[in-house]
């Protein structure tokens, strides 16, 4: 009788492709927290030079126009 091994390993090809897909969505879900909070500061600031720096405060001054005036 022989045994057959089968590798315990998975394919890194798969595995490279899976992670690119999480690191993908992960991108997203953040762009969109991140225009959220955006809006949420410029509703709250009472004037254009305080809602960039409660922008800069939370890292958020490279927020993208189009996330921000979505939804």
């Amino acid at each position: 009788m022989t045994w057959a091994r089968h590798s315990s390993r998975p394919d890194p090809a798969d595995d490279h492709s899976r992670m690119a897909s999480v690191r993908a969505e992960e991108e997203v879900r953040l762009n969109l927290q991140n225009a959220k909070a955006a809006r949420t500061v410029a509703g709250h600031s009472s004037g254009a030079l305080d809602c960039a720096e409660l922008l800069a405060m939370l890292g958020l001054e490279g927020v993208r126009k189009e996330h921000v005036q979505r939804t």
